[in-house]
């Protein structure tokens, strides 16, 4: 089981994915959210974290419906490009986090409105790893989403409680 599911355990996963963009707008006013701390040494500070958590919804909104599309049209499965979060964090530096928080939250808020239109072929419907040695359902690829959420989440809760 991956790492970030086994963190979402029981929880209901469209549940945490509605929640995240309220917590986060929550850590950004909070006036002891420091952008520029690490949540641990060497770890990704305050403003990083956000970015990241905007760039992996559009990696969400991409791989999901490439997923479904491939699905409906019998076609062979989407094979998943992988990306590197390091590579894309060049430039989070001059990122304004606010922004982040705005574009990762009416992403979101696209996504889930995209999602609730599922039926079961979609959520069932699988991708390929690029080394094609497994499949990913949508359904098990949203629950690894929510961990992500909460993995992160926790991260930006050590930023609060320096």
């Amino acid at each position: 089981m991956h790492p970030y599911v086994r963190r979402l355990g029981d929880r209901d996963p469209l549940e945490v994915l509605r929640a995240t963009p309220t917590h986060l707008q929550a850590i950004l006013d909070d006036p002891r959210f420091d952008l520029e701390r690490p949540w641990r040494p060497g770890g990704w500070d305050g403003r990083a974290l956000l970015a990241h958590l905007a760039d992996q919804e559009i990696v969400t909104a991409y791989r999901v419906r490439r997923t479904v599309a491939a699905h409906r049209a019998d076609a062979d499965p989407y094979v998943a490009h992988g990306y590197d979060p390091g590579a894309w964090s060049v430039d989070y530096p001059g990122m304004d986090p606010a922004l982040a928080v705005a574009s990762f939250s009416g992403l979101r808020a696209w996504n889930l409105a995209w999602f609730a239109r599922l039926d079961l072929q979609g959520w069932l419907a699988a991708y390929a790893s690029p080394a094609g040695d497994e499949t990913t359902t949508v359904d098990a690829f949203v629950r690894r989403v929510a961990g992500h959420d909460l993995h992160h989440l926790e991260h930006l809760g050590a930023i609060l409680d320096g």
